[in-house]
């Protein structure tokens, strides 16, 4: 992954659907991306679901109901998505959301 960078899109519009459970992030260079919210807990970029190293993934299951209840700022660069289940480890940073949804039909 590239990181961030100044040529990094960000958000400029972040909109949560409740009753749909979707996430829209519309980013500076015009694209928009849905993400349910069960696709941003199971791909959560928290320690507890990446691993601590390769091949130390944990597989998450039966997050289908799950929502997201509070989306927070982290300075410029990130927001952490508080889930229903009680998660609130991961950093969504830019550069992750927009891959995530260059990539979510392979993912």
């Amino acid at each position: 992954m590239a990181g961030l960078t100044k040529d990094t899109p960000y958000p400029t519009e972040i909109k949560l659907h409740q009753k749909s459970r979707i996430l829209d992030i519309a980013f500076s260079d015009g694209k928009t991306f849905q993400f349910p919210c069960e696709f941003l807990r199971v791909y959560s970029p928290s320690a507890e679901v990446s691993g601590h190293g390769p091949g130390q993934e944990v597989l998450q299951t039966g997050k289908k109901m799950v929502s997201i209840v509070k989306i927070e700022p982290v300075g410029h660069y990130a927001i952490q998505l508080n889930f229903t289940d009680g998660h609130n480890t991961g950093l969504y940073s830019w550069d992750l959301l927009y891959n995530f949804g260059l990539n979510q039909d392979k993912m």
